[in-house]
């Protein structure tokens, strides 16, 4: 049994976190429901994402059982409220310190780096922040992978490539041909228009 938990906070990018949930709660469903997802926030009540999205956390910071997975999102709650409020900062630290795993998406990297798990480390962020972040020092951003893994931290590019970062992960955890039924089962296979210039 895995039990991942995903931070919440105001101004989080909405998919940072929905991407890797759709991914956690589908290989727990393919697993015979062995595994538990859990949002997680500062307070009970509604969490106002980026965009406008209300979610409503299953935990506490002070109230959930101990993790194997911390996700840490992304979005303007991450990289520009700062001094980052200690409580989260805080809780991230003690947290990582007893996951197995800890993954950030987008500029969650900010967070990781002001709590502590990404000093040292190489780390991926979206790529419009990748100065900000290496300006931060004792950090090395990665500028040409959609996800980067040192140790027992995942961090990913912006925004989609957290849904990467997951499937690596639980391809990890529970083997490639998991991961590969998970990405049929959410159908993940990006074949974006207008990528290239091409007649309409």
């Amino acid at each position: 049994m895995t039990t991942y938990g995903l931070l919440l906070f105001d101004i989080a990018e909405e998919l940072d976190f929905a991407g890797p949930w759709e991914v956690f709660t589908t290989s727990s469903i393919l697993r015979r429901d062995a595994d538990t997802t859990l949002l997680i926030a500062e307070h009970p009540d509604p969490v106002r994402s980026s965009k406008g999205m209300h979610v409503v956390p299953d935990r506490t910071l002070g109230d959930h059982p101990p993790l194997d997975v911390l996700l840490v999102p992304g979005g303007r709650g991450a990289r520009e409220i700062e001094p980052h409020n200690p409580a989260v900062t805080g809780w991230i630290a003690r947290t990582a310190a007893n996951a197995s795993w800890v993954m950030s998406v987008c500029t969650g990297a900010f967070l990781l780096h002001a709590a502590g798990p990404a000093r040292g480390r190489r780390v991926a962020t979206h790529r419009n922040y990748e100065d900000a972040l290496q300006a931060r020092g004792d950090v090395t951003v990665v500028r040409d992978a959609r996800y980067v893994v040192d140790g027992d931290l995942i961090t990913t590019q912006g925004v989609s490539a957290g849904i990467d970062g997951a499937l690596w992960l639980i391809g990890h955890l529970h083997g490639r041909d998991h991961a590969r039924a998970v990405r049929r089962e959410i159908q993940y296979e990006p074949a974006p228009p207008y990528l290239a210039d091409e007649p309409l």
